[in-house]
């Protein structure tokens, strides 16, 4: 997998990953937001009532008065509340939306319809306003207490819908996605530029010129720089600098070496040769080491190939040849045509790996059989 792709999934991955964390934070920062809001508006509401409810409770306990029941209505009427429930202090139900649980004890109408939470006896027992989660239902439950002197005249019990927060809170969150999704393309954007200029191009322009160095010149040629890649193309320059002294030593050596074989080959077979004879000392791949003759255009004989100088038609003796690879240390004699006369052909094939190889050809005149 190409680097641009780990970046890139790298990069998703880890945005993708904040986004989430961000989004269980932001969610739950917004739903104690808009639920805190939503619960103090409705306590507020009530509470801006407080008066009126108190004076109605204390003029007349048991039955409500019309500016109660006003406020009930109002009440009723917003669309956040789904019920309201008004006890007395006497523990009775003072005004329901069901006309057959008016005036009915707290204990009977919990018998009938049983409280979703225990918001009422928290309220009754703290004297204070207190709400409770519905278990499985976006519903809140508000207990709200009126009192006076410390003593508790009635409570009004409200069942609050939280769909409007949840609407509230689906657009934040709706917000937010758009606004990371945004953030992550504006902070992806300039790093893909950056990593793209600074690190994808010129790796791929040192991949380039490590593909395009020649073993002749072993040179980079990768521009100067300060940074991670510049110490890496520094480091491959040195080891080139270093194969390269190798090569050349190494060339240096078999150039010596076979200089050396050459002066051997000339001082033995110049001493065991007669002039009238024909020699070729060739190497492992018939590039010719040695000849006591001048050869073609007078080239140096380690750069002639063996069929530079031997007719590839002349069939006979490259079956010859053939036949001394095939039984090394053995001479192999026959008759073939050389420099426009027939010869006498001796021929030996030494060597035992494919390293030091070479072959011995040796052309002598008939007439030399017939002495």
């Amino acid at each position: 997998m190409r680097l641009s792709m780990k970046w890139l999934l790298w990069f998703l991955g880890v945005g993708v990953y904040v986004m989430v964390l961000g989004g269980v934070f932001y969610y739950n920062l917004f739903k104690w937001t808009f639920d805190e809001k939503l619960k103090q508006d409705v306590i507020e509401t009530v509470k801006r009532s407080a008066v009126t409810m108190r004076n109605g409770l204390l003029n007349n306990p048991k039955a409500i008065t019309f500016e109660e029941y006003d406020v009930m209505m109002s009440l009723a009427k917003d669309d956040r509340i789904i019920s309201v429930l008004y006890l007395s202090r006497q523990g009775t139900v003072r005004r329901h939306k069901e006309s057959r649980f008016m005036r009915v004890a707290w204990d009977e109408y919990k018998a009938q319809v049983p409280p979703p939470t225990d918001a009422i006896n928290q309220a009754y027992l703290s004297k204070s306003p207190k709400v409770r989660q519905v278990a499985k239902e976006p519903l809140y439950e508000i207990a709200i207490p009126f009192t006076l002197r410390g003593e508790i005249l009635g409570i009004i019990n409200l069942m609050v819908s939280r769909a409007g927060a949840e609407i509230l809170i689906g657009s934040a969150m709706r917000k937010y996605v758009f606004g990371a999704l945004g953030v992550l393309f504006l902070l992806g954007l300039p790093l893909y530029f950056f990593l793209h200029h600074y690190v994808l191009s010129p790796m791929e322009l040192l991949r380039e010129r490590v593909e395009g160095v020649s073993l002749k010149s072993f040179e980079l040629g990768f521009p100067d720089r300060s940074d991670e890649i510049g110490e890496l193309a520094s480091s491959i320059t040195r080891l080139m600098g270093k194969m390269k002294a190798e090569t050349e030593g190494i060339l240096n050596r078999d150039r010596t070496y076979k200089e050396a074989e050459q002066r051997w080959w000339r001082s033995l077979l110049s001493m065991t040769v007669p002039s009238t004879n024909y020699v070729i000392v060739v190497d492992e791949n018939n590039s010719i080491l040695y000849a006591n003759f001048e050869l073609a255009g007078g080239e140096d004989a380690k750069s002639i190939h063996l069929l530079d100088v031997v007719d590839s038609q002349q069939q006979t003796l490259l079956r010859l040849v053939g036949q001394a690879f095939e039984m090394p240390d053995r001479p192999v004699e026959g008759e073939a045509v050389f420099k426009n006369k027939n010869h006498n052909v001796r021929i030996l094939h030494v060597g035992q790996t494919a390293e030091t190889n070479r072959t011995l050809i040796l052309f002598y005149p008939k007439a030399s059989l017939n002495g």
